[in-house]
């Protein structure tokens, strides 16, 4: 495993209020429909989720930093576990024209609501549970989504991971350094189930077979 970051540029673009976050509405009611994964969520009020989340190039630069850090060709096959309505699939697509993508995601909303140039290689489906075959995928990628998971669901995904991929993978995981941090992940993150520091983290790649590269997501 290494350690490389490919997000925290695009991460730290956007200005957070977290108390503001945090009492503005029920916390726990905003959490109940951040976590049905429809319609409020992705571009509902942006206390709910995204607030709008509609394409506007910003993956673009992620996708060039992963078909440069893995040398992405035509030939390359690549799965995005948790692609929401998967721009970082379609922004990698027009680098690499002819490449094969697929995309996984559990929210059906954000599947239908899609990139049209992408949607056909796309399918509601659980990162527990890959409806794939063994060593199925030259890269995989997995941004802003294992968080979401109960432990015993990340235990299945880690393997998962492991099991239908043949060579590349990269994870980029919500986590915290110190208190501050804890505080603010806990004050915005509307999905979140597990909550833990780098070395938690590290833990659990190393317990469940996952030899991929990996970064994390503060909220300084």
């Amino acid at each position: 495993m290494r350690y490389i970051d490919h997000l925290a540029d695009l991460h730290k673009r956007t200005t957070r209020d977290y108390l503001g976050r945090m009492n503005e509405y029920p916390k726990a009611q905003a959490i109940e429909k951040a976590k049905k994964y429809g319609y409020d969520y992705w571009d509902g009020d942006r206390k709910f989720g995204y607030g709008g989340y509609k394409y506007d190039g910003r993956w673009k630069v992620v996708a060039e930093k992963l078909v440069k850090a893995y040398n992405l060709t035509k030939d390359s096959k690549v799965l995005d576990i948790g692609c929401g309505k998967a721009f970082l699939l379609y922004e990698i697509m027009q680098l690499v024209p002819g490449i094969k993508v697929t995309g996984i995601d559990i929210s059906e909303y954000a599947i239908e609501n899609a990139k049209e140039e992408v949607k056909p290689f796309l399918q509601v489906a659980d990162a527990a549970k890959l409806p794939f075959e063994d060593k199925s995928f030259d890269l995989i990628i997995s941004l802003n989504t294992l968080h979401n998971l109960f432990c015993y669901d990340l235990e299945k995904a880690l393997l998962e991971i492991a099991r239908v991929g043949k060579k590349d993978k990269y994870v980029i995981v919500e986590s915290y350094r110190n208190e501050e941090e804890k505080v603010n992940l806990m004050c915005w993150v509307l999905t979140g189930e597990c909550f833990f520091s780098p070395k938690e983290w590290e833990w659990w790649f190393e317990k469940f077979g996952y030899d991929g590269d990996y970064s994390f997501i503060y909220f300084e």
